[in-house]
């Protein structure tokens, strides 16, 4: 349906200073006239926020503890402003699911966003799903939610958009035209490297991605390829689809963003220049389209589009995803929560980079879910928090 041009749409940025929520915060300033920001929230960088806040000049503001919201809140009434700071992670859920919110970016990294993105979701929100852990760790009572509430989910990572696009409006028509898709992959940082070296990688060597720009912890999940492990888990539920119908294909350039192979054979490809704002344009307008402020492909410039299979000795994480999902439901939720743990313990330099797969395969031997747990968000967190546990244990006995 197209919005009234009078009418503008009131947007939620959960995750603002983050890569995802600058570039929504960009392609809204393109369209003043059809967007407002009615909420802001951060995990740390107050000087950012406040910045933000200034300039947007939100309802709301949300930070996760009390020592920084009251260095936020003094600052902008130093300022003059009038937003609100609110606190805590139940303050996420409350400004995801307000009134005055149309539209909610969920670009919290982690876990930590299943709660709010459930709330958006029950309260019938527009929800640009950029967190894929919220999907990975919901799974099935995510996407209940969302039919429940009269959501309407539209999939920010480039990949899931791509099919998005590839696909006719009415998803009732999707299951007679996919025979499978394919999810491409830039390979990341090593992707030439002999993986025999490997093991000795820096922090800095694995966050330095050679095609996009991204968090330290989403560079690290495309350097293990981790992050396309949870990309085929968040596909199987946003687009129904079983785990054999999914694949994974190295594509060092990042134009094609992923295809959609019909029963006919014919293949359907999404190509842009590798730049988030193209998505978050899309998720923003559907099924309209606005200016993203991403240049435009130039196809005289290209010399050429590659593909290669995924290595599995490069990435052997990447198959953790078929595992789960073929695992026992709840399994997708324990290798995300052991994959965080991992992550943070390698950039903090406790284990090394080898170390992550060998904490996340562990700790699905080690963690058995529950037939009950999936049911309830309590059962889904406590289910996360005993997977962390187990994982942090195994960190420990890594550890040199």
């Amino acid at each position: 349906m197209s919005m009234s041009p009078s009418a503008r749409q009131r947007v939620c940025v959960l995750g603002a200073t983050g890569s995802i929520g600058t570039s929504t915060l960009d392609v809204l300033s393109r369209h003043p006239d059809r967007y407002e920001v009615v909420a802001l929230s951060a995990y740390g960088r107050v000087t950012e926020l406040l910045a933000q806040c200034l300039q947007w000049k939100p309802r709301f503001a949300v930070l996760p503890d009390a020592a920084g919201a009251k260095t936020l809140q003094d600052a902008l009434r130093s300022a003059g402003s009038r937003t609100e700071v609110l606190q805590g992670p139940a303050a996420l859920s409350e400004v995801a699911s307000h009134a005055d919110v149309d539209v909610v970016m969920a670009a919290i990294v982690g876990a930590a966003g299943l709660e709010p993105c459930l709330a958006a979701a029950r309260a019938g929100k527009r929800l640009l799903l950029a967190n894929k852990e919220a999907i990975v760790v919901g799974g099935a009572l995510f996407m209940d939610a969302v039919r429940e509430g009269g959501a309407t989910l539209l999939p920010i990572d480039s990949e899931h958009s791509a099919i998005f696009q590839c696909l006719p409006e009415d998803r009732s028509t999707w299951a007679q035209r996919i025979d499978h898709i394919v999810l491409t992959a830039s390979g990341g940082p090593f992707r030439d490297r002999d993986p025999s070296t490997l093991a000795a990688v820096t922090p800095d060597e694995a966050c330095a991605h050679p095609n996009w720009v991204m968090g330290r912890k989403i560079s690290v999940d495309s350097a293990t390829m981790m992050n396309k492990a949870l990309e085929v888990i968040e596909a199987r539920w946003l687009f129904n689809l079983s785990p054999d119908q999914i694949r994974v294909v190295v594509h060092p350039q990042s134009i094609i963003h992923s295809m959609v192979v019909c029963r006919d054979n014919s293949v359907l490809a999404q190509l842009g220049t590798p730049d988030m704002r193209v998505p978050i344009a899309y998720g923003l307008s559907f099924p309209e389209r606005i200016e993203s402020g991403a240049s435009m492909l130039d196809f005289t410039t290209l010399s050429a589009l590659t593909f290669r299979p995924a290595d599995a000795e490069r990435y052997p994480g990447l198959q953790l995803a078929w595992q789960t999902l073929r695992g026992p439901e709840g399994s997708t939720a324990i290798l995300n929560a052991a994959n965080e743990v991992a992550v943070a313990a390698f950039l903090a330099g406790t284990i090394r980079f080898d170390g992550i797969h060998n904490v996340n395969a562990r700790c699905l031997d080690a963690v058995t879910p529950h037939a009950d747990a999936c049911r309830s968000v309590e059962g889904l967190l406590a289910l996360d928090a005993e997977a962390r546990r187990a994982a942090s244990a195994i960190v420990e006995k890594l550890s040199p």
